[in-house]
């Protein structure tokens, strides 16, 4: 399947419309580093869909016909014009795929269930929740979309706006790119790991330690960028694929040991990477280290199968089964609440995916 697949016919009679929807953040397991254009990752990763932390975005749709495309964007009951050079990159890339988007005004409101640079990727569940209300009137003017169309092509958009929110449409786990564990992944959208999944993980939590809430000193975008005259990016993209191939039937199996192993080595390499790209950068902090040797303290004393992961930042995610949490969240507070800012962190656990409300 290539791109022209989710080109939309245009509609000649523009309706008014408002829509709704809400979609989560995702924390990749194996991680993607490094795209080409137009946003095509440079290596499969897979992520957890999170359940609490999500992104609530509301379109109304206004006939405009005769003029040019327009809209205005507020997060959080606030207009946001500096938003707007963004938003208007995503806009020019998607046109072509939803033509009809021209005879329309659009207004959109945003809000975050989690707080700003928060280690959550909120670029991951707004792009996804923008594009699923996107989708959401084309369904309306053309009511044959299947779910299954609806669901690529929101991904397929939502990935031209950031390249993790392709992963942020389903739960509870999502391929994103092309790789030999799935027949129909792709590199256009993410595709759901399936039934296959144990058990155990449709339910795994995910503890957010908030290190650092501050803005990063490289943006994720410079971070890919740096990857393209990288000295070890092709031995990089191969550990990614062969670390996915091993993972799969880890997790199907269940095996908390082989998923551990695979999980933090993922999150160790995605910042060698940084360390030793030029220009270099390390975006962990001193806390970010100490919380990962009680981390592996921790699992070592007493036998519980907590690990940690690391997005493009300071903050740690502790990934655990559902059965541990009070073991956990009694560690968590006694032993790592000290290495966070003000003492802070997140609850959040794995979940099913966006919802219209």
């Amino acid at each position: 399947m290539d791109s022209k697949h989710f080109i939309s016919r245009n509609s000649n009679s523009p309706i008014a419309f408002n829509t709704k929807w809400e979609a989560p953040s995702n924390i990749a397991l194996i991680k993607y580093w490094g795209k080409t254009e137009p946003q095509i990752p440079k290596n499969p990763s897979l992520s957890f869909t999170l359940s609490s932390s999500v992104t609530t975005t509301a379109v109304t749709f206004t006939p405009n016909p005769g003029a040019t495309f327009s809209f205005e964007f507020a997060f959080e009951g606030v207009l946001k014009p500096d938003f707007h050079p963004k938003l208007n990159v995503f806009f020019n890339r998607i046109k072509p795929y939803i033509p009809w988007i021209d005879s329309y005004s659009l207004k959109i409101e945003s809000r975050n269930s989690f707080p700003h640079s928060s280690g959550i990727a909120s670029s991951a569940s707004a792009m996804a929740a923008l594009s699923l209300c996107l989708l959401d009137m084309e369904k309306t003017l053309f009511p044959e979309l299947d779910p299954t169309y609806f669901n690529q092509k929101a991904s397929f958009l939502a990935r031209l706006g950031s390249g993790s929110a392709a992963r942020s449409i389903e739960g509870p786990l999502c391929f994103w790119g092309k790789n030999s564990c799935r027949k129909d992944s792709s590199d256009l959208y993410s595709t759901p790991f399936g039934p296959s999944l144990n058990p155990i993980f449709s339910t795994y939590q995910d503890s957010i330690l908030l290190v650092d809430k501050g803005s990063k000193q490289v943006s994720s975008t410079q971070g890919h960028q740096l990857m393209h005259n990288h000295p070890f990016a092709e031995k990089r993209f191969i550990q990614a694929n062969q670390n996915l191939s091993k993972l799969v039937p880890l997790m199907e199996a269940g095996d908390l040991e082989g998923f551990i192993e695979i999980v933090e080595s993922e999150a160790l390499s995605l910042h060698a990477m940084m360390m030793t790209s030029l220009p270099y950068f390390i975006l962990m902090q001193p806390q970010t280290l100490s919380i990962i040797q009680k981390v592996w303290d921790f699992r070592k004393t007493t036998q519980t199968p907590l690990c940690f992961t690391l997005d493009a930042g300071a903050n740690v995610h502790l990934l655990y089964p559902k059965h541990t949490r009070e073991k956990v969240a009694a560690f968590i507070e006694a032993e790592l609440a000290d290495f966070c800012q003000n003492r802070q962190y997140l609850i959040d656990a794995v979940g099913s995916g966006a919802k219209k409300v």
